[in-house]
């Protein structure tokens, strides 16, 4: 018997899904990585440390992912909105002969002054008025309690970084297949008047096929990651 799914409904003004970012570069993919889906689970959960048996149940399991554009009000598609630039100063105004300010500064890791001062720039990119219906399978042992924290969740759910907060209820339900669960989300967004912008599929089929480094193995500390194939279909 094939292991259910469960429909996620990712909708927010802003969303960033960083699959090989940088400190001083915090770029974001087009769509929601497994990582970023499955790191918002544990956050559903209240969920810290390494997680490496939790993640092995889902680490073979299949994500599919729907993404969707808003329209114009005679339901035509809107152009897609560049990714947006957020620049950020990390430790710029603190006293350092303050003992609580100095630990705001960013140090080397041996705890001492960064060279060329403490203060560092960061760039960081955000998708703007995307939404995506994910199917993301389930082990059958896991279900009743992901479905459960997703609507009771621990702590906050955000839609890759904190500052992106989800605009609409999550957890959308369970089906027995993707194509149920991408069926329904398909009825939400034509409910919401959202356009059909692209699909992404696990593994090689038609379309364009990329390397994802995004399944989670164990996070914590030592996070560890392997890769996955996924085709991008993009609407024509």
């Amino acid at each position: 018997m094939n292991k259910p799914y469960l429909l996620l409904w990712l909708e927010a003004p802003l969303q960033a899904w960083g699959h090989d970012s940088k400190f001083g570069r915090r770029d974001s993919l087009d769509f929601p990585t497994k990582s970023g889906v499955l790191g918002m689970l544990c956050c559903a959960r209240g969920a810290g440390g390494e997680e490496d048996e939790w993640l092995r149940a889902w680490a073979d399991l299949d994500m599919q992912v729907l993404a969707y554009m808003p329209t114009d009000k005679q339901g035509s598609a809107l152009p897609r909105q560049p990714l947006m630039r957020d620049f950020h100063m990390v430790g710029s105004g603190y006293d350092d002969q303050d003992p609580w300010a100095n630990l705001m500064i960013p140090k080397t890791s041996t705890g001492k002054k960064a060279v060329g001062g403490g203060t560092k720039m960061t760039y960081r990119y955000y998708l703007q008025d995307m939404t995506f219906a994910v199917a993301l399978q389930a082990p059958d042992s896991l279900i009743d309690e992901v479905t459960h924290a997703l609507q009771n969740p621990v702590w906050d759910l955000y839609l890759g970084r904190k500052n992106c907060v989800p605009s609409e209820f999550i957890f959308q339900g369970v089906f027995a297949s993707a194509d149920e669960a991408l069926q329904a989300g398909e009825r939400l967004a034509s409910e919401k008047k959202k356009a059909f912008a692209f699909r992404v599929l696990q593994g090689e089929h038609e379309g364009e096929v990329i390397t994802l480094n995004d399944v989670p193995l164990q996070f914590g500390f030592d996070k560890k990651y392997r890769d996955r194939r996924v085709t991008v279909q993009k609407w024509e």
